[in-house]
């Protein structure tokens, strides 16, 4: 079997697929706090006027959380400012709002978004990645190596 060509598109995929499955987890409960009064019957004249239930996305496959945590390991190869921007993008949270989030300008915030999708891109790839090159140089290596 080939070795998977890594991307950083589909490096980013990933991580949106992570964020994706993350919502989609049940809401921790604390165990041992239960209620034991008796579930109240709701009427139609109780719920006019009130808004509908919103529905919820089925939960994850085993095999979406098991990609759910690989993906997540690999935001432990970026320095923390860049693993923000990363998890807040693949969550889809706009670009102003991270900018404001992180505290850095627009541009500076997607070079450092391209430099982190490079870096796991190098790393998945068994590919050193330089430690004293530039954010761009970084970006041009992972960008060559998938031609």
């Amino acid at each position: 079997m080939a070795a998977m060509q890594w991307t950083p598109t589909l490096v980013e995929e990933r991580l949106v697929e992570a964020a994706d499955v993350m919502r989609r987890l049940p809401e921790t409960r604390v165990p041992g706090y239960f209620n034991t009064w008796p579930k109240m019957v709701v009427e139609f004249a109780d719920r006019v006027g009130q808004e509908p239930t919103r529905l919820r996305l089925p939960p994850p496959s085993p095999g979406a959380i098991s990609r759910m945590e690989e993906a997540l390991a690999w935001l432990r190869w970026l320095e923390p400012l860049d693993a923000k921007i990363v998890w807040l993008r693949a969550g889809g949270e706009r670009w102003k709002g991270i900018c404001w989030k992180v505290g850095l300008t627009r541009s500076a915030t997607h070079r450092h978004w391209q430099y982190a999708l490079s870096v796991i891109t190098l790393r998945l790839s068994d590919r050193r990645v330089p430690m004293k090159r530039s954010l761009e140089f970084v970006i041009a290596r992972a960008h060559a190596e998938q031609v």
